[in-house]
């Protein structure tokens, strides 16, 4: 009699302990989560930096979203975002215009940098101080006829010759290997190669686009998705940047960590140089924006212009159609 009173005992703890183990966790989302895909514009960096905190720290699932973040194939991010391939993707603001111009319906949904904080770099020793001294030098660039635009743009605000600069496609060839062997000066991003240059101990001279004109003060990277996409699942598309923004609100608050969550999340990346790009862009994301990712109707229209202006498209877009502040999070 005592050992069955034992046993009967102990099979009471038993189940009563399996039932425990069943009882649905409150963290974890009661519902299934929505797969969604976002692309890239270029391999992975500090630029995507809140997508990447937004995942590994569960500000997605949170949303009842299961993110993958894509690495960009040869199409590009924009081509698959229109095709429906991909959720969301990150492009920038000429590659937006361009497409909306083309009547290929892509939406800018937040502003990644506030502000543009790419420009036109060189080792000092070229002494190349300002757009007037692109005279003469030899430019390396991607073979974008938008580069060939602003070049002269900037060379005709300083009263320089624009036919005395040369001109070479060197595609995506390492920056510090084409200023040492094939090229004067390149376009770089400050907040990428601009730090590794000063973690190497090279100093470059930079002519900062956003500060030269404010037309060149654009949006690049931004987050983009398709009208359908807006159309179709507009709360999807609110999930998405609520917790998006809380990546970035988090990478812009705790730089370090982020870094290390990044090195963590893409092996083989360089961690000096994770650091040193996450402190220079963390106060940049937001910068002097209300909220982060917010986006003006007057940097969109004055892109625009220039771009139609100088025939890099065919006709003019309705700008308030290319980008909508309206579902980043109040």
């Amino acid at each position: 009699m005592k050992k069955s009173i034992i046993t009967w005992s102990l099979l009471c703890v038993m189940f009563l302990s399996l039932a425990g183990c069943a009882q649905p966790n409150k963290n974890l989302p009661r519902h299934p989560l929505t797969k969604v895909k976002v692309i890239l514009d270029y391999v992975p960096n500090t630029n995507h930096a809140g997508l990447y905190v937004a995942r590994d720290k569960g500000l997605y699932a949170k949303q009842g979203l299961d993110v993958e973040i894509i690495k960009p194939s040869q199409a590009g991010a924009a081509q698959l975002v229109a095709a429906g391939q991909s959720d969301f993707g990150v492009s920038y603001q000429e590659e937006v215009t361009t497409a909306r111009s083309q009547g290929i319906p892509l939406v800018a949904l937040a502003a990644v940098i506030q502000h543009n904080s790419s420009g036109f770099a060189s080792p000092a020793e070229k002494n190349i101080e300002t757009p007037r001294d692109f005279a003469g030098k030899t430019y390396g660039g991607w073979g974008s006829p938008m580069e060939t635009v602003v070049l002269k743009a900037l060379m005709n605000q300083y009263h320089a010759d624009f036919s005395r600069i040369n001109i070479i496609n060197v595609g995506e060839a390492d920056f510090f290997t084409s200023v040492q062997k094939d090229v004067d000066f390149a376009w770089i991003f400050q907040g990428w190669t601009g730090v590794e240059a000063t973690l190497k101990g090279i100093k470059l001279n930079y002519i900062d686009l956003s500060k030269e004109n404010p037309v060149f003060d654009y949006y690049t990277p931004v987050i983009i998705c398709s009208e359908k996409q807006l159309a179709s699942h507009p709360e999807l598309v609110r999930k998405f940047l609520t917790a998006t923004s809380q990546g970035y609100q988090y990478a812009i608050a705790h730089p370090t960590e982020t870094a290390e969550l990044f090195v963590k999340a893409v092996p083989g990346s360089n961690p000096e140089l994770i650091q040193a790009s996450m402190e220079f862009l963390a106060p940049r994301y937001q910068a002097d924006a209300t909220r982060w990712g917010e986006m003006k109707a007057e940097v969109w229209q004055r892109y625009a212009d220039f771009m139609y202006n100088n025939k890099l498209m065919d006709k003019n877009i309705d700008t308030t159609k290319a980008f909508t502040n309206d579902y980043l999070p109040k």
